[in-house]
């Protein structure tokens, strides 16, 4: 988020002091100051981008499959809560951020909204292409908005592992970072919406990763990065352009990604913590039997269990 920041604050800077074109840095503040809050109030998508073919071969390059056990009516709202992110969330971006695998065939009447770091829209230009993806802030002022000033048939997608979970994600690994996260619990119960839980198999072996000696050097910077800024430094590969090389490309393997059954939500104005510190708990059994339904299936054993942090 920091360097994001930064990045944009250097490069008007040196278009101010450095060049001619001061008036550029002038034209994106104004433009900035006028629609700054246009990502906590639904966003701006734009459907020829979610459409473009090059999702297809995205979602067809792992591939990436979606499966859902139960109708999801229109008439109503919903928050898909998506487990896990993995290093870099791909699974959640090619299903719910583009047409590439089919959401709104498999999904009629819905309309899907990808909510993500705050820190994305600070940027000009790279702020107006992830909302065009249907992508808005991840605030609660953000939610609140889709869920009273959308109608229905509204599909809020949230990630609640976040980039706390990435130093989990290892080929094999099902540890979940959630057992204090109950924020989005807490906006269904006032809102009175259904959570459903959301598995991606396969999200967690897309990446290795480089596990550096506990207590050593480099893992000492990790956790003193990590206490900075809230974000863990992964030493991350994948695949590189050649046989058998690494790089940054995730493997290409298949990721099936299991849409629950909703557990609806009661309307609660102002639930207390014990009243969500319960339906958090329903929420972990909801999406534990999820897991164990279909586990199994994905080559994971059967005495296998989430690991909840």
């Amino acid at each position: 988020m920091s360097l994001q920041l930064m990045t944009s604050m250097v490069v008007n800077l040196y278009l101010v002091v450095f060049t001619q074109y001061w008036f550029v840095t002038v034209l994106i503040l104004t433009w900035l100051v006028f629609d700054w809050k246009t990502p906590e109030r639904g966003g701006r998508r734009y459907a020829c981008v979610r459409n473009w073919s090059l999702w297809k071969h995205y979602c067809d390059y792992f591939p990436l499959k979606l499966l859902k056990t139960h109708d999801i009516s229109p008439n109503r709202n919903y928050i898909v809560v998506c487990h896990p992110h993995g290093i870099l969330a791909h699974t959640w971006f090619g299903h719910f951020s583009s047409e590439g695998s089919g959401f709104s065939r498999m999904f009629p009447g819905i309309t899907p909204y990808t909510l993500t770091l705050g820190a994305l829209f600070w940027m000009p230009f790279l702020r107006d292409y992830v909302m065009a993806t249907g992508a808005c802030s991840v605030s609660e002022s953000s939610m609140d908005f889709l869920l009273t000033h959308k109608g229905t048939g509204n599909m809020l997608i949230v990630v609640v592992g976040g980039l706390a979970e990435c130093r989990y994600s290892l080929p094999g690994s099902c540890t979940l970072v959630l057992k204090n996260r109950s924020g989005f619990v807490r906006v269904a119960l006032r809102h009175g919406v259904a959570l459903i839980p959301t598995y991606a198999f396969g999200e967690a072996d897309l990446y290795d990763q480089h596990i550096f000696t506990p207590g050593g050097f480099v893992n000492r910077f990790q956790k003193w990065f990590q206490s900075l800024v809230h974000i863990y430094p992964c030493a991350f590969y994948g695949r590189g352009f050649t046989k058998n090389s690494r790089g940054l490309l995730p493997y290409a393997l298949p990721v099936t990604t299991i849409v629950g059954e909703p557990l609806q939500m009661p309307k609660i104005e102002n639930p207390s913590p014990e009243i969500v510190a319960k339906y958090h708990a329903l929420y972990i059994e909801a999406l534990c039997k999820l897991f164990d339904q279909h586990k199994t299936k994905f080559g994971i054993s059967e005495t296998q269990k989430l690991e909840i942090i």
